[in-house]
């Protein structure tokens, strides 16, 4: 491996901890400019059916922004990242633990989950973006009840 493989390794891999970073700070406006391409395709269709959809960064932060700012907390880890890049595109995987906390009376503060995302991602003159996202789930635990709450 020469020192441009790693250098695009550790910078794909910066910017997937970077989106849970920001996300977990609620610095809305660092996911837009550091970690997302103008469109994102996402597919979380393992929590809620559905279908993938391809979204505008802007829709994307702006339905993390609504869902996460209800909750007093998250913290999203990452580990064990594997990285191959193909000239100006790359896909990174890395398991995942979320944990979700709101204190309420209606149940337990917590819902946690586990497993790994499939992060797709671009070179652009301002770095590597993420342009796809593939949560799939692997474990959960606690009151998942605290993430449908639209009242404290």
């Amino acid at each position: 491996m020469n020192a441009a493989d790693l250098t695009d390794r550790l910078a794909i891999t910066d910017v997937c901890t970077r989106m849970c970073w920001h996300t977990d700070k609620r610095e809305w406006e660092r996911l837009r400019s550091d970690v997302f391409a103008e469109k994102v395709r996402v597919d979380y269709t393992i929590l809620d059916g559905g279908a993938p959809a391809e979204l505008g960064v802007g829709e994307l932060i702006g339905a993390w922004r609504t869902l996460l700012s209800r909750l007093d907390s998250t913290q999203h880890l990452l580990t064990n990242h594997l990285v191959a890049v193909d000239r100006d595109t790359a896909v990174a995987t890395a398991d995942f633990q979320a944990t979700h906390l709101l204190a309420n009376a209606l149940g337990g503060p917590l819902w946690t989950l586990g497993g790994h995302y499939r992060f797709a991602l671009r070179r652009t003159p301002a770095g590597w973006r993420i342009d796809g996202l593939t949560m799939t789930t692997a474990w959960a635990d606690g009151n998942r009840q605290i993430m449908e709450r639209t009242t404290r």
